[in-house]
């Protein structure tokens, strides 16, 4: 495998280790992609047999770089031009029941080897002169990769109770290199998931994150849900799973609808935060849930009750609470709006009000409306995508000749306060949201004169006069 080490840094680093008289090997997610042929990464994992951190210092010296030392994990790290590498001795672990953090201790390769998390990343290659790019795969990595599974070293039972974390890496991997999991694996999450418990959330959502990242997230989403974990980490999604069915009358699984519409998302956008929104767009249907005689089943709200949930679920999972957060509960709340549009006559006011709502995400939000459509009706899937490219038309048209993406009413609070000489209240915003919808209902020109005569009018029937004459 010498051919895999055509970097100059590894003969650098293996001629310092002969002449230091200590082992060394490149270890793990680097190896695992150079043999899937997934490119040169630039984050390298070095194991020394002995002191990773004065293994660094030297090879800092050598390479005149800064080296960082991390005590408390005994590993360092410095950058050699493009490239991150870690540097860490070999180690065994042991772990108490209710903690993911190992007690270590030093160890030979064999041991390092064993407390890896999966046969793919426990492959290691020599840098020395006499093994330098030979491959200790003593768990059958290569295998594993060559029959794309998800395999423990040890048994799984005992690598996810040690390292709950470690179920959720599975299925991450298994998302992302489009693998399988082992039936072992998959067995062992099942009877342990409720482990995952003393892992914090933030390094749960750092997880689920890649997943939803992958080209197809709807893989980890399966994998989580038939394990249980989904359940325990995100019960507001596993919730959405289900079909009822009353006098012959059922709904749809919004769970797999719900993971459809992601991977339709994912196929055209690597947004996280749309991704997100497609994640979320149905969150409330549980909740909103309601069989009527005449209509059958119907969610009347989710989206208002969904974009409510949004900071709520943001908050529990360790998600920013910040613009990314907005982003995702305005695309909520629209998500059907394009929709209606579709499916009846498109006129000027609605595609205004649309534009002015959903501002610069009107784009975004076309995406996540057109990924919606799932429908295995042929028919009805050709209709509604005929439709969306005339609300997409239509919203073209609007937005050149009006331009009211982002727009603001001619006429503003302070306007109305200064002519009818009023203070901030009821009056002012019964006014301004007057205006607003006059110009976007098209009865009034987005025209600051016209909109001030409106306001004149507006304001007589609300008993004001005229103080100051506004230009």
């Amino acid at each position: 495998m010498r051919e895999h080490l055509q970097h100059p840094v590894f003969k650098i680093l293996g001629e310092l280790a002969d002449r230091d008289q200590t082992e060394l090997y490149v270890i793990g997610g680097f190896v695992r992609d150079l043999i899937m042929e997934r490119g040169f990464k630039n984050d390298i994992d070095i194991l020394v047999i002995g002191s990773g951190v004065n293994f660094a210092e030297k090879a800092g010296a050598l390479l005149n770089t800064k080296v960082n030392v991390f005590k408390s994990f005994g590993t360092a790290m410095l950058r050699y031009g493009d490239i991150d590498i870690e540097f860490v001795g070999a180690r065994k672990e042991s772990y108490r029941a209710d903690s993911r953090k190992p007690i270590v201790e030093d160890g030979t390769l064999e041991d390092d080897q064993n407390r890896r998390d999966f046969t793919i990343n426990a492959m290691a290659l020599g840098l020395n002169k006499d093994n330098y790019g030979s491959l200790i795969d003593p768990f059958d990595g290569l295998a594993d990769i060559e029959k794309k599974i998800i395999r423990t070293p040890l048994d799984p039972e005992l690598t996810f109770s040690d390292d709950p974390l470690r179920m959720m890496r599975a299925i991450r991997f298994a998302t992302q290199l489009h693998f399988d999991l082992d039936q072992k694996v998959f067995d062992a999450i099942k009877r342990n998931k409720g482990r995952i418990k003393i892992v914090s959330k933030e390094r749960i959502i750092d997880e689920l994150q890649k997943i939803i990242a992958a080209d197809k997230p709807s893989t980890g989403f399966k994998f989580l849900f038939d394990t249980g974990l989904l359940h325990l980490i995100f019960p507001a999604l596993a919730n959405l799973q289900g079909v009822e069915t009353i006098r012959g009358k059922s709904h749809k699984d919004n769970f797999y609808h719900t993971l459809e519409v992601l991977d339709n998302v994912a196929e055209v956008s690597d947004d996280i935060w749309l991704r997100w929104a497609a994640i979320m767009h149905d969150i409330a249907k549980p909740a909103t849930k309601r069989f009527d005689e005449n209509l059958g089943w119907t969610f009347h709200g989710h989206e208002d009750r969904g974009a409510r949930m949004v900071p709520k679920l943001f908050k529990e999972l360790k998600l920013p609470l910040n613009e990314k957060m907005k982003f995702v509960q305005k695309l909520v709340l629209l998500h059907l709006r394009p929709i209606v549009l579709a499916q009846d006559i498109v006129t000027d006011s609605a595609v205004r009000r649309l534009l002015f709502e959903a501002g610069d995400d009107i784009d975004d939000l076309m995406k996540l409306c057109h990924a919606d459509v799932t429908t295995k009706n042929k028919y009805k899937r050709k209709k509604y995508r005929e439709n969306f490219q005339l609300v997409k038309q239509k919203l073209k048209d609007v937005e050149e000749r009006d331009q009211i993406r982002n727009w603001q009413p001619p006429v503003d609070g302070s306007d109305i306060m200064k002519c009818f000489d009023i203070k901030p209240g009821r009056k002012v915003g019964i006014i301004k949201n007057a205006i607003r919808d006059a110009i976007l209902d098209g009865e009034i020109g987005n025209d600051r004169e016209e909109a001030l005569q409106f306001m004149i009018e507006k304001a007589k029937s609300l008993g004001l006069e005229i103080k100051n004459h506004q230009d």
